[in-house]
């Protein structure tokens, strides 16, 4: 959408070198989603019938024959081939060959005093090839959406004095090991009921272990592996993971438990996505908290070369085609209607479906984060802190919008003892105030939206069979405009777990040379809990989930799932409220008045609802997959 004509400063050099992505199409892609449907639903006659990465190629994917074709034509143009698959062929060249092979010249463009290129036309498939072709990506300058972690690191590195505010409130950072363990005196009164509690302390694995019913199983995963996909790679990941599982009393990797896939001579655009410094908190995220929660699960981190669609579908292919795990943990997103990009191309979404569709037929489940910025509207972005300011419209994030993965929400949970007993959990949705130098005031006053869930109704999506009869008609028929749908729609999340900010979880890393721990919360903490999650069940089981959905919700009609609602709608009560109090940090008062389970316009209802899915997983989800023949329980 910046690529306009008063902005287009002519064409770039003649030998001026480029990258490109050339998406392929599946042989039979209606074919590929129906067998995928068909391994993954209980009530098909094919239910687990999981075939091979060699059989899914050669019954829908593209012969030999036309990958050498496509391959044939760019080739002719004098573009040299990067990296070649079934999925996608990249490839390089001068701005000349570019042109010549995908007839349009590239030009340079003016975007408020930066220098971006793209092709001044559309690109152009020779018909011998363009039924091979789903569509080209990388020809121009990503200046807008691109993935990006749904993490957010939270103040606690902490150093202060022990004295009083004004207020009653202390300067040295508090928390409470419990919900309510602690009390501030010195929050505001008539804004809440009673006094407010101090945040709890961010969580360990064991904890988590406790509050989801996973230690009441004794399941730990065993058997099974799952895949982290971020950008980049952290050098000190392994050490990092297993210092902070023995400084918390779980058990280091074992020889060859985890394994990394990851190519840093390759790694591109490390400006535009922050690099491997910029990825390093997601990446200790997701590789301790899979570990934490299924303790004996193999985990292979993959490391994209970028934060680029074209990047992060080749380590999702990468993933499938050698079959490196039975579940794929993604935390990271984008939206799909922005006001720099415009909406994300056909092609790519369709790139990244093939691959979910093969992994289901292969066994391979994908979860993928919700996002933090609850309805990603621009009333939302304007104060929240992990949104995209370019969104165009209210709006759900992809690729957790896909019919072909889990959608993995939010919830901020609360405990009832320092073991990690369940208390409750409410949405994912917080509003926030911050206490003067003084402590004596709160701005603003009520807070704003500064943190929330992802979820909504999706715009691109039609329902998929697993909704149909158990998501409200109001919602798979309302888009987030607040248009009515003559189609039902696909509804995120699926389900939910802990990711609010101020229910954070303790994450370990070394930077700087020096080891450190601190608190993170968002649905990037969600996201690896489910996956591990799903290890877990997958241990009980014995053999492969495969693409998890459909499973999910026949075991909500069973009641194996907690039904998450907001804690304030049920009991009629002012917001669930705590004070989180980090001392003071480089010289500056750093106390937080949060409330909780106010996710934009997403609501946490009974049953199912947009804001957390079905709900979330408890002891007797995990021991259903000990169950013989669980499905009778349904009629099915």
């Amino acid at each position: 959408m910046w690529a306009t004509r008063a902005a287009d400063q002519g064409t770039v050099s003649s030998a001026d070198h480029f990258t490109g992505t050339v998406y392929l199409a599946a042989r039979d892609q209606a074919g590929l989603a129906a067998y995928a449907q068909a391994v993954s639903d209980p009530t098909s006659a094919q239910y687990r019938k999981f075939q091979s990465a060699d059989w899914v190629r050669t019954s829908f994917g593209p012969t030999d024959a036309a990958v050498a074709q496509v391959k044939s034509w760019l080739t002719g143009a004098g573009l040299s081939i990067v990296t070649s698959t079934w999925h996608a062929v990249t490839v390089s060249g001068t701005s000349a060959q570019m042109a010549k092979a995908f007839g349009t010249q590239i030009h340079k463009y003016d975007v408020q005093g930066q220098e971006a290129h793209a092709p001044a036309n559309d690109v152009v498939i020779p018909a011998a090839v363009a039924s091979y072709v789903l569509g080209v990506d990388g020809l121009s300058t990503q200046l807008g959406s691109h993935a990006k972690p749904d993490s957010v690191k939270v103040n606690d590195n902490v150093t202060a004095s022990g004295s009083k505010t004004g207020g009653g409130l202390p300067t040295k950072a508090t928390c409470s090991d419990y919900w309510g363990q602690k009390k501030a005196t010195g929050a505001p009164t008539g804004y809440v009921k009673g006094a407010v509690p101090f945040d709890q302390c961010s969580f360990v694995p064991s904890q988590l272990r406790k509050a989801y019913g996973i230690t009441a199983t004794g399941l730990t995963g065993k058997g099974a592996t799952v895949a982290i996909v971020d950008a980049y790679a952290s050098s000190s990941m392994l050490a990092d993971a297993n210092h902070f599982a023995t400084a918390h009393g779980d058990k280091a990797f074992r020889k060859g438990q985890y394994t990394e896939v990851v190519t840093p001579s390759q790694w591109t655009q490390q400006s535009a996505c922050g690099g491997a410094a910029g990825w390093q908190g997601e990446e200790s995220l997701d590789v301790e908290m899979v570990h934490g929660l299924a303790p004996d699960a193999h985990v292979v981190y993959v490391g994209a070369n970028s934060c680029m669609d074209a990047d992060l579908t080749a380590a999702l292919a990468n993933i499938v085609d050698h079959h490196l795990a039975d579940v794929v943990s993604n935390s990271w997103s984008e939206i799909m209607h922005t006001t720099d990009q415009g909406d994300m191309a056909k092609a790519q979404i369709a790139a990244y479906e093939q691959i979910f569709e093969q992994g289901a037929i292969q066994g391979i489940g994908f979860d993928f984060s919700a996002g933090d910025c609850g309805d990603q509207s621009a009333t939302a972005a304007a104060t929240g802190a992990n949104c995209q300011t370019d969104t165009a419209r209210a709006q759900v994030g992809f690729p957790s919008s896909s019919n072909w993965v889990t959608d993995v929400g939010g919830t901020a949970l609360g405990v009832k003892d320092k073991s990690g007993s369940y208390g409750f959990e409410t949405d994912m949705g917080t509003h926030r105030s911050a206490l003067s130098a003084d402590g004596k005031s709160w701005t603003p006053f009520p807070g704003n939206f500064y943190f929330g869930g992802g979820g909504g109704t999706s715009e691109d999506f039609p329902q998929p069979f697993y909704q149909k009869h158990v998501v409200p008609y109001a919602l798979s028929h309302t888009l987030m405009t607040g248009a009515h749908s003559k189609t039902a729609q696909r509804v995120t999340p699926d389900v939910a777990m802990n990711g609010d900010l101020y229910t954070s979880v303790l994450v370990g890393m070394t930077s700087g040379g020096a080891y450190s721990e601190g608190g993170y919360g968002g649905t990037s903490v969600s996201a690896p809990l489910f996956s591990a999650v799903q290890a877990d069940a997958i241990q009980a089981q014995g053999q492969a989930i495969g693409f998890a959905n459909p499973e999910i919700y026949l075991r909500d009609r069973l009641g194996l799932f907690k039904d998450v609602v907001n804690q304030a709608a049920v009991h009629h009560q002012a917001p669930l409220s705590s004070v989180a109090d980090f001392g003071v940090i480089s010289g500056s008062l750093r106390v937080r008045l949060v409330t909780f389970g106010q996710d934009t316009s997403l609501q946490a209802t009974k049953g199912y609802d947009d804001a957390t899915g079905v709900g979330s997983p408890t002891a007797n989800y995990l021991r259903s997959f000990l169950w013989k023949n669980w499905a009778a329980g349904l009629g099915q």
